[in-house]
């Protein structure tokens, strides 16, 4: 990717100035939102090959294997459009497994690669059905049970795929209310999360043996459960006992905050606290970040993340070649793909201000060796760290935050970027994020909250978005750019919102709600009316959608509810201009959804330009996409802010339409 270097000195500032030599170059697009070099190293089961995420002759992301020297590398899977962005080794070290969608529906086929034959079969071949929940064992190698809403498109059951005949057989049937299934050590579903959209309580579901029938072992009330027991795919459990018959899960029940916990495998009572954060739950959006020794079966080590991330030992042997690895490697080392004998281990090592890096690791030697980043040229370029904050809000709630200010500067009377996340059951943390990096390149500061419901922080913050979505969400960012203000960070004439999904929602409100703060805003994929987003989220999640209205009010039934808390209808108070960028395959928020906000605005005479991707969907995979949309975002953030920006010209292969 050398060509890219001519631009570092010449690219011209919106501003009206050049970027000097003294000064910070700028950082080309292509570099932070471009494919990847390579990602994503596996190991295969045997420790002979090695894998990896690549682009191939067509620029498009596929999976690559080598020799674990690193020979004879070859592409083996042949995706020509769109990216594969999850990939995993079957255990008989002879397949490899992958997900794909269709440009953004987000109704993924799982698909096998057959490294002998080279052979490529969709095991889930069924039109409008979603495969999740994938699951592969070393020690069960001629199977993968994955999770399908073949028999009722509104629930998933498991299925057990022969990967020789690609023969399916039901595994588990899905009473209704199942979110996701474990299995035990045997590589049996016997566990299960599951969400009763009728009263809102959680449930820990096991059986005994496969001819055994369920019961339920555990049941949190709505209030004392954690994200990841009530939304789709989301599980609690996190293994069983050594013993093959107790569980252990990530429960709240008995404390504030989600503990890992050993339960009793007849009455469910917690008998055992293994590890705990009085500050925080134990980390992972959907699934709790443990380390597990498979050998053992126990759990080597627990994630928490206070505001920055740290491991919780239960095993010594991890706990030595975890912080060696860091010592060695300079940040939060997380063990990502082992072979069968546990000896060689692929470790990533993450920090908010240099591109992911992979190290192998070998146990007995306890030799670290760096394989490589995946964006080695951003590697010697200018980068920002996130400061970890924390901001009171106006009642006192302490909201744990990241500012990241550009490099070189004063940090004083900056524009700012108020970057929202989505979810809005979601979070920030200290990790590399090339938008991040972007706006802090361009001479934002650029200033990221975790507003009240944000995930990780325990029940009391959980809970404290309750019928506060549109409301005291909003006055948490608000209160976090007035923080910016008085601290002498942020020029409070030059403030942007900008957001994906829930985050381009609060970037709508915010301009609506607070028209002298924001000078223009960026939404990508929000919904402008929340009424409209309940009636078009996919069939699967009509189970959830019980947590959705107890936690926003029923906005389908409740009119002057929807219209207080959706952006639509209060265009007449925006005065700020807007990029919108939207998936016509977004399954969550619609195109239609999209339209409508972007009719109101032009229709109330609002500045607004809007952009569509048809084969996108709720977010942009092509990199293609991305460097298009992004290149918009520069030139309008330097428009309104007067940043710097590297000029806008359009993508070879994006599909960008402005409408």
């Amino acid at each position: 990717m050398k060509h890219f270097a001519r631009f570092v000195l010449v690219l011209v500032s919106l501003a009206g100035g050049v970027a000097h030599a003294a000064g910070t170059p700028l950082i080309p697009r292509a570099l932070l939102f471009g494919n990847p070099t390579r990602q994503f190293p596996l190991l295969s089961p045997d420790g002979a090959r090695i894998s990896w995420l690549a682009p191939d002759a067509s620029n498009v992301m596929n999976v690559w294997v080598s020799s674990f020297a690193g020979d004879s590398a070859r592409a083996v899977t042949r995706e020509t459009h769109r990216p594969i962005q999850w990939y995993a080794w079957a255990g008989d070290g002879r397949h490899i497994l992958y997900l794909q969608d269709g440009d953004g529906d987000e109704n993924a086929h799982l698909f096998s690669a057959d490294l002998e034959s080279g052979a490529i079969r969709d095991l889930t071949p069924f039109k409008g059905v979603r495969a999740q929940n994938v699951l592969a064992s070393l020690a069960h190698p001629g199977h993968v049970l994955v999770a399908l809403n073949q028999r009722d498109p509104r629930v998933f059951d498991m299925y057990r795929v022969d990967l020789e005949s690609g023969a399916i057989t039901l595994e588990a049937q899905n009473p209704g209310d199942v979110l996701s299934w474990s299995t035990d050590w045997e590589f049996t579903i016997r566990a299960a999360t599951a969400f009763d959209p009728g009263s809102g309580n959680t449930i820990i579901r096991v059986r005994d043996a496969v001819a055994r029938p369920w019961r339920d072992l555990v049941t949190m009330p709505f209030e004392k459960t954690l994200f990841s027991g009530q939304c789709v795919g989301g599980s609690l459990v996190v293994c069983f006992d050594k013993d093959n018959r107790g569980l252990i899960l990530h429960s709240a029940l008995g404390g504030g905050f989600g503990r890992l916990v050993r339960v009793d495998p007849v009455t469910g009572a917690e008998v055992e606290v293994l590890a705990q954060d009085p500050r925080c739950d134990i980390a992972g959006a959907t699934h709790p970040s443990v380390l597990i020794d498979e050998g053992a079966h126990t759990v080597a080590a627990v994630e928490f993340d206070p505001g920055t991330p740290y491991w919780k030992f239960l095993d010594a042997g991890y706990r030595d070649a975890l912080e060696r690895i860091g010592r060695e490697a300079h940040g939060f080392a997380e063990p990502i793909s082992q072979d069968r004998d546990d000896r060689k281990w692929i470790v990533s090592v993450t920090r908010s201000d240099a591109p992911l890096t992979y190290y192998t690791y070998d146990r007995q030697t306890r030799a670290v060796t760096r394989l490589y980043s995946d964006h080695p040229e951003l590697e010697k370029l200018p980068l920002a760290a996130k400061q970890t904050v924390t901001i009171p809000a106006r009642d006192g709630l302490r909201l744990v935050s990241y500012l990241t200010l550009p490099p070189g500067g004063s940090g004083k009377n900056l524009p700012l970027v108020l970057d929202i996340h989505g979810g809005p059951w979601w979070r920030d943390e200290a990790v590399f994020d090339p938008e991040v990096q972007l706006l802090a390149n361009r001479g934002y500061a650029v200033l990221q909250v975790n507003y009240r419901g944000s995930i990780g922080f325990g029940l009391e913050f959980y809970n404290a978005s309750t019928h506060q979505w549109g409301r005291g969400t909003q006055e948490d960012l608000y209160d976090a750019v007035k923080w910016a203000i008085d601290r002498g960070t942020a020029d409070p004439s030059r403030i942007a919102a900008l957001g994906w999904s829930g985050g381009g929602y609060a970037t709508l409100l915010a301009l609506a709600q607070r028209p002298t703060m924001f000078a223009c805003g960026v939404d990508g994929v929000g919904p402008g009316d929340i009424a409209t987003l309940f009636r078009s989220f996919p069939t699967y999640w009509s189970g959830i959608l019980t947590r959705w209205r107890r936690r926003v009010g029923d906005v389908e039934h409740d009119d002057a509810l929807n219209r207080a808390i959706s952006p639509q209808y209060h265009v007449d108070a925006i005065r700020a201009p807007l990029l919108i960028g939207q998936g016509k395959n977004d399954p969550r928020v619609t195109i239609a959804n999209a339209d409508a906000m972007v009719k109101a605005l032009r229709e109330a005479g609002r500045e607004v330009t809007y952009v569509v991707y048809p084969d996108e969907g709720h977010g942009f995979a092509r990199p293609e996409n991305s460097l298009d949309f992004y290149g918009r975002v520069e030139e309008f953030l330097a428009r309104h802010l007067k940043g710097r920006a590297e000029p806008w010209a359009r993508t070879e292969g994006t599909t960008a339409e402005l409408r």
